[in-house]
């Protein structure tokens, strides 16, 4: 147990999916897993374990920005023992090749956080996804055919942000492809304790053009993604 979690060491699986929403760990665990149990309720930050296609899977929810999931990541890996963590969210879109409904794979994280500036002074650490877990991924995204992006996302510790097209503008000079709030803390954290990691993100807006996904296409999208993280979480 932990100051965040009160579940008992064996009670998540090696392989745990992190949404950044209760409300929508609570919904993958009641519509995709089997037999799933409540381990931990603290500060309502919800985790589940069940099953998928007979093969255990956890989903722990991580609140939003990188100091609450580094929280929550940092206690599944030291205290739990996890081995596998796979980030399921949604990002804005930096490109107008990355559509509303499209599926990024976060390659890398960039981020102007100050979470890891300390630590790795004077170097700028480049925190990235595990290559196994993305090749598993590409391939599920293929088979399905999925249109989705591998590359670059950007890890803000801002939600709004003052023109925001300008403000990620050499970002996306750069290839990076979406922005989102989590990534980047999980990448350093699973680097840190040998585990493996994956951010999958559902594009639910374009920074660029200011297309936004409808209610319906949103769950949709989150169904799809989900499917997907069960997939390369039990391969």
């Amino acid at each position: 147990m932990t100051p965040h979690n009160e579940a008992k060491k064996g009670d998540y699986a090696d392989a745990v999916l992190l949404p950044g929403d209760p409300l929508r760990a609570k919904w993958i665990a009641e519509t995709f897993l089997d037999d799933a149990k409540l381990v931990n309720g603290v500060r309502n930050c919800l985790g589940y374990t069940g099953t998928w296609h007979d093969n255990p899977v956890s989903v722990q929810a991580t609140g939003m920005g990188q100091p609450s999931t580094a929280i929550y990541v940092h206690e599944l890996l030291e205290t739990y023992g996890v081995k596998k963590l796979i980030r399921v969210g949604t990002c804005g879109g930096l490109s107008t090749s990355v559509k509303v409904r499209d599926i990024v794979l976060g390659l890398s994280a960039s981020t102007e956080s100050a979470v890891n500036g300390a630590k790795f002074a004077p170097y700028t650490y480049a925190p990235a996804a595990d290559f196994e877990l993305m090749r598993s991924a590409v391939k599920y995204a293929e088979a399905q055919m999925l249109q989705h992006h591998v590359g670059g996302l950007v890890s803000s510790d801002t939600f709004y942000v003052d023109d925001p097209a300008n403000a990620y503008a050499t970002l996306a000079q750069y290839g990076v492809l979406a922005v989102e709030m989590e990534a980047s803390a999980l990448y350093t954290l699973a680097a840190r304790f040998k585990a493996r990691a994956l951010a999958i993100c559902t594009v639910s807006d374009c920074l660029i053009t200011g297309q936004e996904i409808n209610a319906d296409d949103r769950q949709s999208s989150l169904n799809t993604m989900v499917e997907m993280a069960l997939s390369v979480a039990v391969r």
